[in-house]
């Protein structure tokens, strides 16, 4: 079962595919932003080339684990994938993961101007690579989940949302 890593952003979306087996996440080509229908149509093409079962959203959160706009953000484009594509959606914490993702590629003597152009590549894979493992952790334990990279359910009541968004 393959599942779709997605790191939502202001100018792009980052997008990762499991393999088969859902054990390593692989990057994809950066969807560059340009209207909300024509990037859910993009999201919800590659959904249907790697043949996705589920999608998984960053859902950007606070170091105190607190939201904010950003994560209200990532919520309302997490439904619009879900109706766009009538997979489910899961939100997981995506803190951290654009910062780790640039210190990468800055240690791997990428540029400045060709970071710009993978970090959201290798944050959707950082993103669904905790996903995966976390889901891995889950089965291998076959109880419930002591630490998980998996936030919440889309469909699951925000908690401490910031309502000024």
């Amino acid at each position: 079962m393959r599942v779709l890593g997605l790191d939502y952003g202001e100018k792009r979306i980052g997008v990762a595919v499991s393999d088969e087996l859902g054990l390593t996440s692989q990057g994809l080509p950066t969807i560059a932003r340009r209207s909300r229908a024509l990037d859910l149509k993009a999201v919800r093409d590659v959904a249907s080339r790697h043949s996705c079962r589920t999608i998984v959203v960053g859902l950007p959160r606070n170091m105190d684990g607190s939201y904010g706009s950003a994560a209200s953000a990532a919520r309302r484009f997490a439904e619009d994938v879900k109706k766009a594509t009538g997979l489910p959606v899961e939100l997981a914490d995506e803190r951290m993961t654009t910062l780790i993702a640039n210190r990468a590629l800055i240690e791997a003597g990428e540029s400045r101007a060709s970071r710009k152009s993978h970090v959201d590549r290798l944050a959707a894979q950082l993103i669904l690579q905790g996903y995966l493992d976390s889901m891995r952790q889950k089965q291998e334990n076959d109880g419930p989940e002591t630490h998980s990279a998996t936030d919440e359910r889309l469909d699951a009541p925000a908690r401490g949302e910031n309502k000024r968004a």
